[in-house]
């Protein structure tokens, strides 16, 4: 059985990337990395949820990196005000978004790897998507990066783990498409960067979230309670 690694925030993406490996049959390791963001609270408390509904939550390995805490990300810190305009908006302007946390993808990856391989997991699997780098709003999940990435930690591994990302390159109204087939519950994810005790419906990914359930003709069942 291949054993995976999963980049994994409790949020919809990697919540459906973790049913898509379960489904494949693999047998799937939450990785879940603290970094001084708003919402972590919200997001761990997610990913124990979701890992749990799927019998993982045992495999669970937390990491937290203390390092990015003064990265200036409005995902860290205080001062930084959230943006209150959609992924479309924010696209426009070409480079990072006001929530780029540097290298933060970078850093994740190569952790992972030194733990995969510590380990002997075969794969480390992260749920970037399309819309994530347009315009280069996330530079770490471009495909350039990736690919950069899954060679150079392929190879520094000595061919043992390889980087996997299988939404590279489709959208998240997509993911949501697949996540309805595989069921997945999306009432126990959390993707609001507030951290607040419901999603505030506002900040780029509440809206991005609200609009791929839209688009598939649902409503996001966070919205519902």
């Amino acid at each position: 059985m291949t054993s995976v690694l999963l980049l994994f925030s409790g949020g919809l993406d990697s919540s459906t990337l973790l049913a898509k490996l379960v489904a494949d049959g693999k047998k799937v390791h939450p990785l879940f990395m603290g970094y001084g963001q708003k919402h972590s609270r919200a997001e761990r408390a997610a990913a124990f949820r979701v890992a749990s509904r799927y019998g993982v939550v045992g495999n669970i390995v937390q990491v937290d990196l203390p390092c990015l805490s003064d990265s200036g990300s409005a995902l860290i810190d205080p001062t930084n005000e959230m943006p209150h305009r959609t992924y479309k908006e924010l696209q426009k302007e070409v480079g990072p978004s006001p929530t780029y946390v540097p290298f933060r993808n970078g850093i994740f990856l190569s952790y992972a790897a030194a733990i995969a391989l510590m380990n002997n997991i075969d794969e480390v699997a992260l749920a970037v998507h399309a819309s994530d780098y347009s315009n280069w709003a996330y530079p770490d999940c471009s495909p350039e990066f990736v690919g950069s990435m899954a060679s150079a930690i392929f190879t520094g591994t000595y061919m043992k783990v390889r980087i996997v990302s299988p939404f590279l390159y489709v959208t998240k109204a997509e993911i949501v498409r697949l996540g309805t087939v595989l069921d997945v519950p999306y009432e126990l994810t959390w993707s609001c960067y507030t951290g607040g005790i419901k999603p505030c419906q506002e900040c780029p990914t509440c809206v991005e979230r609200a609009h791929a359930f839209e688009e598939n003709g649902l409503i996001d069942p966070l919205l519902l309670e």
